[in-house]
């Protein structure tokens, strides 16, 4: 198979005049890979708010849902490693299109699971799919739009994640009550028919066409590493990814369990706090986009490193659901604004022809890690308490920190490879 590599004029990122005005193929590409980040966040807070009805139904124990949840994980480590590479040699809008079929399949067939273990096979497979949304979807972004844009593009593309989390939030208490936790398995698949139509009118971007002219075209995963600062910066990237990941699906896995152990909040309650905090990361991650195309992206990690380490603590001390609400909303800008970065951080540090490999095998290593948040912090509130679980989160921050400061560097305004 043969990269499509026809690439009409309006493919530039900017007009044909030379203007500063966008495109319409670049607005085409940001909501496609909006769509698609939003399908996976609709899809992994829902199974997080079903886990109690799941369990109930499934005799499951806390072990085995939160291994639904790693598992699911780690299939989007497998799907985007692999679904990268073949982007990088296939075309990001092909190989968007596959990751869609295997996702929708598998979450509709977790609607028709009979135990742990079939539906673990499924949602492991649909975290397949699922996987390479993100790198591909950040990679093709990154290509449509000008540099002095990119980290504001890349924050625009995250935010369709927290879209998807928050129609979750929101949609979960009304519905699961009416149609099962088996009916929002099923309607977890329409976001993903939404996405495959807005792709299914995108082309190839310029800048990855070019790069198929090239006779021979390098191993993907060899350019990761290829020398010693190359190396460096993926290591730095892989603990900011870990980091990221760790902390986030340790909290927002969590997060309504310990709203209702904590204060006795019910399923309505738990959503209305949680959907606050995913509206603070929705700042988060847009404030994020903006200081780092205007001062850089290294000290706006860094600023939000350090909110993320005060928050956390905080967050962990206050019994007041009044604060908690607040409190809950700037935590979450701190802790999970750094999402709007990482496409533009990677996207710069790597050549086109590695580009989406890069997105799709840092970001997920990271998330592989990540992984393991909701059994830790399960494992520790039920040793010690959930307060002590999420104070012990703010410790992988300042981690972040010692990575940002020596093994990452300042990419602002790098034209790509």
């Amino acid at each position: 198979m043969e990269a499509n590599v026809k690439a009409p004029a309006t493919h530039a990122a900017v007009d044909s005049a030379g203007s500063d005005r966008l495109s319409k193929y670049a607005w085409k590409a940001l909501a496609g890979s909006a769509i698609g980040y939003a399908m996976d966040g609709f899809d992994l807070l829902i199974l997080g708010f079903m886990l109690p009805a799941i369990a109930l139904e499934l005799h499951l124990t806390t072990q085995q849902s939160g291994a639904l949840v790693t598992w699911t994980l780690i299939g989007a480590v497998a799907g985007g490693i692999i679904f990268g590479a073949l982007s990088d040699r296939f075309g990001r809008i092909r190989v968007l299109t596959w990751t869609i079929v295997v996702f929708a399949l598998f979450t509709g067939l977790c609607a028709f699971a009979q135990g742990f273990w079939d539906l673990l096979a499924f949602r492991t497979i649909a975290g397949i799919g699922l996987g390479g949304e993100f790198g591909i979807g950040m990679a093709l972004a990154a290509e449509a739009w000008p540099a002095k844009h990119r980290a504001r593009v890349s924050s625009y593309v995250a935010l369709g994640w927290q879209t998807g989390v928050l129609a979750a939030s929101l949609l979960t208490p009304l519905l699961l009550p009416h149609i099962g936790w088996r009916g929002m398995f099923l309607l977890g698949v329409a976001p993903a028919l939404v996405a495959w139509v807005v792709r299914n009118k995108l082309h190839e971007p310029e800048v990855f066409v070019r790069a198929t002219t090239q006779e021979k075209k390098p191993n993907a995963f060899r350019m990761l590493v290829k020398d010693g600062r190359t190396t460096r910066i993926s290591v730095g990237i892989v603990i900011l990814c870990a980091v990221q990941n760790f902390g986030y699906y340790g909290i927002m896995i969590w997060l309504p369990t310990y709203l209702a152990k904590t204060l006795g909040f019910g399923l309505t309650k738990s959503a209305l706090w949680t959907s606050v905090t995913i509206v603070g990361m929705m700042v988060g991650v847009y404030v994020f986009g903006q200081l780092a195309d205007r001062i850089g992206r290294k000290p706006t990690f860094l600023i939000f490193q350090a909110g993320a380490v005060g928050m956390v603590i905080a967050y962990s001390t206050l019994s007041d659901p009044a604060v908690m609400l607040w409190a809950g909303a700037l935590m979450g800008m701190f802790v999970n604004g750094m999402i709007g970065g990482y496409g533009a951080l990677i996207s710069e540090a790597y050549p086109t022809a590695a580009r989406a490999t890069a997105q799709n095998t840092l970001f997920n290593i990271g998330r592989a890690v990540g992984g393991f948040g909701p059994i830790v912090v399960g494992s520790l509130a039920a040793t010690y308490s959930f307060q002590a679980a999420i104070a012990l989160l703010a410790s992988i921050y300042v981690i972040d920190m010692v990575a940002t400061i020596f093994l990452v560097p300042e990419l602002k305004g790098k034209e790509l490879e």
